[in-house]
């Protein structure tokens, strides 16, 4: 690239603290002509420096591209975070990624930014490469929640307690997980209550409490602004009246008929209904569903 507008971090979860970093980068980019930029990771860095430390993630990598698509850049790189990367000092980086390979002329970052070897890449020393290097640095402040900073790390533990509400909030949208939809046993068909199987989540993938859900399935590419969305109730976890005690995402689309097998569909988690149970008989469980649909409805119109 030969002029850019750019930021660099993990973004996890593209929350509305990221949210207001990019943006003032593609602003900051128009304004000046030049390309607006985001170079990102996969691979949060703490798989790589720190692995025992490292988080579930909040929005898997290709869960994260199709999140910044719709946010108006330029340019969306996401680089493979290696052992070679972590060695890098933030200078070596600024100066032989973003500069030379990216032509980079301002650096948006967030107030508490740190990146490079051991995270030394803080706001003070990027505004030193600034000035010795002659390109410009632009610091945003803080999104704040009643006065608690928006972050990454919040939300993880707001999803892993089954908080939703709060995590929406601070991400700006409903949490989700994106899966492939794959060939089950059809068992809903059975009973009367045809579902969607998808694969078992990356184990990377940050899941909240497991539960009887209403969800928002969206069938088809967000991105591109053709997609489906249909309302729906959702078992994650085992199947202990069928014996399966692996986990799986199993869900029932309200007011769908028709195949998705090999489609890619984003669950969003709306509520939780109640815990996984074991039922005596099928009927038993057929009466729940019934009373877990109307659940669902109610919850997908408030």
């Amino acid at each position: 690239m030969t002029g850019s507008v750019a930021t660099v971090g993990t973004f996890d979860g593209v929350h509305r603290g990221h949210q207001a970093v990019l943006a003032e980068v593609v602003r900051r980019a128009r304004t000046r002509g030049l390309a607006s930029l985001i170079v990102t990771f996969d691979r949060h860095p703490l798989e790589i420096v720190n692995p025992p430390a490292a988080p579930r993630l909040l929005t898997l990598p290709d869960e994260k591209r199709a999140l910044l698509a719709q946010l108006g850049l330029d340019r969306i790189e996401l680089l493979p975070f290696t052992a070679e990367l972590a060695r890098l000092a933030p200078e070596e980086f600024v100066r032989q990624v973003l500069r030379a390979q990216y032509g980079m002329r301002e650096l948006v970052l967030g107030y508490d930014h740190g990146f490079g070897r051991g995270r030394t890449g803080d706001v003070e020393l990027v505004r030193r490469l600034a000035r010795e290097d002659g390109f410009a640095v632009d610091v945003v402040d803080a999104v704040r929640d009643d006065g608690q900073p928006i972050s990454s790390s919040l939300i993880r533990t707001a999803v892993a307690h089954g908080d939703l509400a709060a995590a929406e909030r601070w991400l700006g949208r409903r949490y989700g997980a994106t899966g492939v939809v794959e060939r089950g046993a059809g068992r809903g068909r059975t009973i009367g209550i045809p579902t969607i199987n998808l694969a078992p989540p990356d184990p990377r993938k940050l899941l909240p409490p497991d539960g009887v859900y209403a969800v928002w399935v969206e069938v088809g590419k967000r991105e591109t602004g053709n997609g489906q969305r249909y309302g729906g109730m959702m078992n994650q976890g085992p199947r202990p009246t069928f014996g399966v005690t692996a986990r799986a995402l199993e869900v029932h689309l309200f007011d769908f008929a028709g195949e998705l097998y090999g489609e890619a569909v984003t669950v969003e988690w709306v509520r939780r209904l109640r815990d996984v149970r074991t039922f005596p008989s099928r009927e038993a469980l057929v009466d729940q569903l019934g009373r877990d649909a109307v659940a669902a409805r109610q919850a997908l119109t408030q």
